[in-house]
């Protein structure tokens, strides 16, 4: 097998795994001269929607080392799909939560509201889309079941690729998301019960292949019912952020939801006041009255025993309005917009919480 060849096609990415195609099993036969290369790429599944920009980078690639180029493109038989599913689990079994085991890196960050109408979806989308652009590896897991609106602010048409019955998920923005959104045809109402909504949420954790992550943000439902419940159970180690608004009933009622996250183990990590302020020529003007945020943050402090600190006040923003209604999120379209900016804070200051590595294995051995 050509080195000249193989090295050009560890070059491509695959890109829904974000791996080489060379580590993942997927290049087949290679015949080689000096000038020209005839080789086999092996696809996950049959119609694979990756396959075009696959096809085009490996001949791109091999067109900077050869001057003939032949590329069949072919899918990979069961045997060789269990072996990469294998890979990708890193020998691990199925129905694996990775998210739920102690030596488990990622940072799981709850985000959730006591209601609904305070813009917790929009920064959850915006707060993953701005990680990801400070070079960390973010996840968003949509877990508001009956009021899914992550797909659209993404702008993600495509749904996840099944590889038997394990997911990849969509990746936009760098983002790699899931969301029951892909799997309900023509916005009908999810209409399910308590154990439905368990399940679900589980297989969003324990079939998507998720890979190496910094971040995964998990978009909860307002209030503090089952799913919230239920997530709590399934990573007690995750962390909440709390959304609120400035008016002192919304921030009564956010005080919930934090509070559920400390019943089942998990901790807050801190509180972000949303349409806190109109910026106006005579300065800002504050619609919907003022102190909700420290509020809610002093009441948790109070709950946890621990400061819970008021991470940002989010101005009102048209252009954050638009930005989720076009499917590109703010902190993309309009970095420079005063709500963007503030996003960004709230994102740097996430990056530089600590992860807690107490009692988690590092992987390292004494001499």
């Amino acid at each position: 097998m050509s080195q000249k060849a193989l090295k050009a096609l560890a070059l491509v990415i695959d890109p829904e795994l974000r791996a080489p195609i060379t580590e993942l099993g997927m290049v087949g036969e290679i015949t080689a001269t000096e000038t020209s290369v005839e080789v086999q790429i092996k696809l996950t599944i049959v119609g694979c929607p990756a396959s075009q920009s696959i096809q085009r980078d490996v001949e791109n690639n091999l067109k900077q080392v050869y001057e003939s180029v032949t590329v069949h493109m072919t899918t990979m038989t069961n045997d060789e799909r269990d072996v990469l599913k294998q890979t990708l689990r890193g020998g691990k079994p199925m129905k694996f939560n990775p998210f739920a085991q102690k030596d488990n890196l990622t940072q799981v960050i709850f985000v959730g509201s006591g209601k609904g109408g305070v813009g917790k979806s929009t920064l959850t989308v915006n707060l993953a889309v701005a990680l990801a652009k400070l070079g960390h590896k973010v996840g968003l897991l949509d877990a508001d079941i009956f009021g899914y609106s992550i797909p659209g602010q993404m702008g993600i048409t495509q749904g996840p690729t099944k590889v038997d019955e394990l997911m990849l998920p969509p990746i936009a923005f760098d983002v790699k998301v899931i969301s029951i959104g892909f799997f309900v045809a023509d916005n009908k109402p999810v209409a399910w019960r308590g154990p439905m909504l368990h399940r679900a949420v589980e297989q969003f954790l324990t079939d998507v292949y998720w890979g190496d992550l910094d971040f995964l943000l998990v978009d909860l439902p307002p209030g503090t019912g089952d799913i919230a419940i239920s997530l709590g159970q399934l990573i007690p180690s995750a962390k909440s952020l709390v959304i609120t608004t400035p008016q002192q009933a919304a921030a009564t009622v956010a005080e919930r939801s934090g509070a559920i996250g400390l019943q089942t183990g998990g901790s807050v990590l801190g509180v972000i006041e949303n349409m806190s302020y109109l910026e106006t020529p005579s300065g800002p003007m504050e619609i919907f009255g003022s102190g909700g945020g420290e509020s809610v943050a002093q009441r948790l402090t109070d709950l946890q025993g621990s400061r819970v600190d008021l991470l940002g006040k989010i101005p009102l923003s048209p252009a954050l309005r638009e930005s989720s209604d076009s499917g590109r999120p703010l902190v993309d379209s309009a970095p420079a917009d005063p709500a963007a900016k503030v996003i960004f804070e709230i994102a740097h200051s996430l990056a530089k919480t600590p992860r807690g590595l107490a009692g988690k294995s590092l992987g390292l051995k004494p001499r």
